[in-house]
């Protein structure tokens, strides 16, 4: 009897196990769908922002999807939530790009300006979507992950304050001006692009060419004062890349 009983409870928590383990599987392959399921509904928004503009409703959304709203609702709690999931697909593109084209290893003048057409590129192809995080509208309620332009705008800076920091260490320069430096040129760049969005009085090609030339004047002018002359068309003898990610918020640099 004993026998009989100790296999009893092996084979219940042998049962017990497997049923834990499908239970395991069963969860994961739902939650792959929930994944999949809302990127293509951020697809779906992101077809309905070139249609509508950044006033798009859910109902648009959901008509672009093929399904009905509450199905949509299953998968975003309300438009705020939407938005967000917005910003982080509009980040990631973002950071695709930009990141490559700052760790290219070229002569200054040259990887600024591949920084600077990165940038604008982003905004050319997803300009409603640009518009939309950078101008939310009244009708998405604020909260504390809405603000995606904001959040890009302070990893984008880390990663400039920490590329600016070491070369100017590199040259002797004292490298206190590298975050008000970093802050300062990523504000150009932005304002400038929300400009050119509005007006396009010129071309793309146009406004990366004169903020590139605005950000290497500053840069020559400052280096200059202290004795420096920098080649703009030469590699530096250190190239310093910059191993980011916009999910931590982190930046750290790496010589070459």
């Amino acid at each position: 009897m004993s026998s009989m009983s100790g296999d009893v409870k092996r084979n219940r928590k042998q049962l017990s196990k497997q049923s834990s383990a499908q239970g395991d599987a069963r969860r994961d392959r739902w939650k792959k769908h929930r994944i999949e399921r809302r990127a293509e509904f951020v697809d779906a928004a992101l077809r309905a922002l070139d249609t509508h503009g950044p006033e798009f409703g859910m109902e648009d959304v959901a008509a672009e999807a093929g399904v009905t709203k509450p199905v949509l609702y299953r998968h975003f709690t309300d438009k705020a939530d939407l938005y967000v999931a917005l910003g982080q697909h509009g980040t990631q593109i973002l950071f695709n790009r930009l990141m490559p084209a700052l760790n290219e290893e070229l002569a200054p003048l040259p990887r600024i300006r591949s920084v600077i057409d990165a940038f604008f590129s982003t905004i050319e192809e997803y300009p409603n979507l640009y518009r939309l995080l950078a101008r939310p509208s009244h009708t998405v309620e604020r909260t504390p992950d809405s603000d995606i332009v904001g959040e890009d705008k302070e990893f984008i800076a880390t990663a400039v304050t920490a590329l600016l920091g070491d070369y100017m260490r590199a040259f002797g320069l004292d490298s206190g001006s590298a975050e008000p430096w970093a802050y300062g040129v990523v504000g150009l760049v932005q304002n400038t692009g929300e400009w050119w969005l509005e007006r396009r009085s010129m071309g793309k090609d146009s406004v990366v060419e004169y903020t590139t030339q605005i950000i290497w004047a500053a840069i020559d002018g400052i280096c200059r004062q202290q004795g420096v002359i920098i080649d703009p068309n030469r590699p530096l003898e250190v190239n310093k890349v910059i191993q980011f990610s916009p999910l931590s918020g982190s930046a750290e640099e790496a010589a070459e």
